[in-house]
């Protein structure tokens, strides 16, 4: 086969999941060419990840999906605690205290839910996503890479991203180090429709027995979750419902109907390197594993991406240094670390507590957590507006009234003008100049320089704007 038997793409993705599909779907608002290819006949249909924090329905807002998806998914923000027959506390202060919120609470909504608004997005401007299909080879060269899949398929790609989940056929291909810890704690997972003489609420349930084994998730549409610690490999539905029968006593529970059961054991691992020199890049699971104790996963994994691809669009069609792309691993990585450590602490409590008061401790650890939990705390830098998140405030720009996450656009940076005086400054290729007006005084008089994935990449006061649109790429 000759180069005229090959495809040549800008991007080349190796798996279809969540995060795959959303590089790909970032990469277009640059006019990056991707390709995918995963093992899978379709986007998935039940199961795996089951909601949205916080910060990921600003990120939905700033890609144009939160429209679609949001009206679909269920709004969630109190955690309970039930142990002896009654709820003994209900809290929700860390959702309620988020500033520049306008979402407090997680969106329960399927995983599958987020694969098909993404592929279809991707089917209709005819983005190629190769499904049935595995990497055979990788050849790596001076000026990309040439991928064999299982079907025949060549694809040359300057740049090849795995999100190709824990078992990455990229990373190991690259022989990059993923030690696995595994604290041996196995759990069930049932999504269903109930029948249940409990008191239903609109809330995630930690039951509190001898431990907190057992969490009640509501969910999207009609039906629920229950998560099951099982601690052993060979067990039937029928002993998890037992279990779930033990802890909501003296309430019963059985399904009507069963969409989804399975099994995980916890595992947890952070790739040794997020990136290979400035054209092999590691994202969501293929990245990252850890328990999915709250919540934390799939919004992780889509954080991933939202910070690659427009790094990635600058470098590859706006001329921005090669060395933008270090910065990745370096935000990243430290993120998927404080992951580890939220949810290993969060999973190992429903198993060991120094009081007996599991499902006490378990939500404590949430309250102490919740900026990553919530995914608002997350940041990148210690200290002052640099590397936060960009509040999301009710404005007025061109005398109407918006929001500013509304204002913003994924494929460029955005400079907020907050007040009517100072300088006039023009929007470029790659710069959106936005005067605002707001009644809150957080941004007064200042110039915000905002990132395409919405974290402030600095602040001037309002005088000296002009500075901050020559230093974009400092």
């Amino acid at each position: 086969m000759n180069k005229k038997d090959r495809t040549a793409v800008d991007i080349f993705i190796v798996g279809a999941g969540p995060v795959g599909l959303m590089c790909a779907y970032l990469a277009q608002k640059f006019g990056l060419n991707t390709m995918i290819a995963d093992k899978s006949s379709g986007p998935l249909e039940v199961g795996r990840a089951d909601a949205l924090n916080a910060r990921t329905l600003q990120l939905m807002q700033l890609a144009g999906l939160f429209e679609e998806l949001y009206p679909q998914g269920r709004p969630v923000n109190t955690s309970s605690v039930w142990g002896g027959g009654k709820f003994l506390s209900r809290q929700s202060s860390w959702w309620d205290s988020l500033e520049g919120c306008f979402h407090r609470h997680f969106l329960m909504i399927g995983q599958s839910y987020v694969e098909k608004a993404l592929d279809r997005r991707l089917s209709e401007t005819n983005s190629k996503v190769l499904r049935g299909q595995e990497v055979v080879s990788i050849e790596t060269g001076s000026d990309g890479h040439l991928v064999t899949l299982s079907g025949g398929d060549k694809i040359e790609a300057k740049v090849l991203i795995g999100s190709d989940g824990s078992r990455s056929r990229v990373r190991e291909h690259f022989k990059i180090p993923f030690e696995i810890t595994r604290p041996e704690i196995v759990w069930a997972v049932i999504d269903g429709v109930l029948d249940t003489d409990f008191p239903k609420v609109p809330e995630i349930i930690v039951f509190q027995a001898e431990t907190s084994d057992v969490a009640w998730i509501p969910r999207e549409r009609d039906i629920d979750r229950f998560y099951v610690r099982m601690d052993v490999k060979d067990f039937t539905m029928e002993e998890a419902v037992a279990k779930i029968n033990r802890a909501m006593s003296p309430h019963t529970l059985k399904f009507r109907s069963v969409e989804w059961f399975s099994q995980f054991t916890v595992k947890e691992s952070v790739a040794e390197r997020y990136t290979l020199g400035d054209n092999v890049f590691l994202a969501g699971d293929a990245a990252h594993i850890h328990s999915v104790n709250g919540g934390q996963g799939l919004n992780t994994g889509l954080a991933d991406a939202f910070n690659l691809m427009w790094k990635l669009g600058m470098v590859m069609k706006r001329g921005a240094p090669k060395r933008l792309l270090q910065s990745y691993e370096a935000e990243r990585k430290p993120v998927a670390q404080k992951v580890i450590e939220s949810s290993g602490e969060l999973v190992r409590a429903t198993k060991f507590s120094k009081e007996g008061t599991h499902a006490q401790d378990y939500v404590k650890i949430v309250q102490k957590y919740a900026g990553n939990i919530t995914g608002m705390g997350v940041r990148y830098g210690e200290e002052g507006s640099k590397g936060s998140r960009l509040l999301d405030l009710e404005v007025s720009a061109a005398g109407k009234d918006s929001r500013l996450y509304s204002l913003l656009d994924y494929s460029k940076f955005t400079l907020l003008l907050f007040g009517g005086s100072g300088p006039e400054i023009k929007s470029t290729e790659i710069l959106n100049v936005i005067r605002v007006e707001t009644k809150d005084a957080t941004y007064a008089n200042q110039a915000v320089l905002v990132r395409p994935d919405s974290y402030i990449e600095a602040t001037v006061p309002l005088a000296q704007a002009s500075a901050l649109s020559e230093r974009i790429f400092a």
